[in-house]
């Protein structure tokens, strides 16, 4: 189990921190190309920077939303907020990138009590986003599979970390608990460029191709109108 272990937090973590940044990294320079094309190919050449800065700002914090579903979305905003900072600004986790990277942020981490709230804040509200999904047919008919299976993947690591560090466990115990932590927070490293949960990562970048995207010329409105024949009527 030691040799496993050794094995996890050190060549293991390398090459899935590795396969994660240059995942991201060939999303982000694909999503820019796609951002340029669109803007060549729309007759709208201009994206004002508050354009984009607002669509930026509702997708942080959805108020359209927080009106329609107000339980959903501050439940999703919490644990969204948990599941990168908790993690980042986790101790253990920082010294794990100093042995590893060379990168240190010891001095911006958060005390154990703190931790240990964002830890359960995510863990619950990870579970009641699934339930919500589950329960709502509309969710249902909108969601992919690994719509339902993204949650509990991503509270695992939560949940064995939790236990390793608050738990009085034999040692073997303890050593699988911790073994379960990492290897499931590195199989989240793989899978991160693949999904759709890159876009917390890639924010404001996938804001501004969705802007590009989906903005049309002043005119559009009327030339739509004229195109269907329904000038004068209203819409």
């Amino acid at each position: 189990m030691d040799a496993w272990l050794e094995f996890a937090k050190g060549p293991l973590f390398r090459f899935t921190f590795a396969i994660m940044l240059l995942g991201l990294a060939r999303v982000l320079i694909l999503s820019i190309i796609n951002g340029f094309e669109a803007k060549g190919k729309s007759r709208e050449k201009k994206l004002p920077m508050n354009y984009v800065m607002k669509l930026t700002f509702g997708f942080v914090f959805p108020i359209r939303s927080l009106r329609v579903k107000p339980l959903y979305s501050v439940v999703s905003i919490i644990f969204h907020f948990g599941l990168l900072f908790t993690p980042i600004l986790l101790f253990d986790h920082a010294l794990l990138f100093e042995n590893s990277i060379g990168v240190s942020w010891l001095g911006l981490t958060l005390s154990k009590s703190l931790a240990d709230w964002l830890t359960l804040l995510t863990i619950v509200f990870g579970l009641i986003i699934l339930v919500l999904r589950v329960s709502n047919r509309a969710s249902r008919s909108i969601s992919r599979k690994q719509d339902f299976i993204w949650p509990i993947l991503l509270i695992i690591p939560f949940i064995s970390g939790f236990i390793c560090g608050n738990s009085v466990l034999n040692p073997d115990s303890y050593k699988a608990f911790l073994l379960a932590h990492i290897l499931s927070g590195e199989l989240i490293f793989v899978l991160l460029p693949f999904t759709k949960i890159a876009h917390c990562i890639l924010m404001p970048i996938s804001q501004w191709i969705t802007a590009r995207s989906w903005k049309f010329a002043p005119d559009s409105p009327e030339e739509v109108t004229i195109a269907l024949g329904k000038e004068g009527e209203p819409i």
